[in-house]
């Protein structure tokens, strides 16, 4: 395994929360950035309490953060239907985010994703920290950009890294790949069922190290 520069989650321990419950109730009322003020609500991850697994995503969509559940949307459903796929069990997965508050830019009625920037993504690690530190995973998945800056920082490029496994300075094992949105956006592209099953092939990844 390679060891890229620490990521900011790994910079402390996050909340003293003693349970993910707790944790979440503490993050309702974040103000670490700027995000909360036009976001409808944080949206902390969810999973079981012993998961072996833990997902990262960039950031709730609109549909996560009006129902302020984590994956949710198209993206979060696609990420299903390929776990399935992989014969990944999901009842052995968390998912959540690097930042739990949406960012978005108004046009009209709708609200358009604006990605997060670093200052943001560091404020917001001290909840990916503390999800980490009461998991106590197997295993990460930095699902995009964001995620692996969050988990490995600046050294960690997915292009590059993607499908292989590096690791955090606690030593937790940390699989990068892609968001399965961007297999939404290239859905009409000529290459989106190679690159959907070169997505599947990261995930069997995951069952292949369990």
């Amino acid at each position: 395994m390679l060891t890229p520069r620490d990521g900011p989650a790994f910079e402390n321990n996050g909340s003293d929360a003693r349970s993910i419950g707790n944790a979440a109730e503490e993050a309702e009322g974040c103000t670490r950035c700027d995000l909360y003020k036009n976001a409808t609500q944080v949206v902390f991850g969810e999973g079981p309490a012993k998961a072996q697994v833990v997902f990262v995503g960039e950031q709730p969509g609109d549909k996560e953060d009006l129902a302020g559940k984590p994956f949710i949307g198209p993206a979060g459903k696609l990420l299903d239907h390929c776990l399935e796929e992989a014969g990944v069990d999901r009842d052995l997965c968390y998912v959540t985010n690097a930042v739990k508050h949406f960012k978005f830019a108004p046009r009209g009625k709708r609200r358009i994703h604006a990605k997060p920037n670093l200052g943001e993504i560091q404020a917001c690690a001290f909840w990916l920290a503390t999800e980490l530190r009461l998991l106590k995973p197997k295993l990460a998945v930095a699902l995009g950009a964001t995620a692996a800056y969050a988990l490995l920082g600046k050294q960690a490029k997915v292009t590059r890294d993607r499908g292989t496994f590096l690791s955090a300075p606690t030593g937790l094992p940390i699989l990068v790949t892609i968001h399965p949105s961007a297999l939404l956006r290239s859905m009409d592209q000529p290459d989106a069922e190679l690159d959907r099953a070169r997505f599947v092939e990261d995930l069997r990844k995951i069952r292949e190290y369990l």
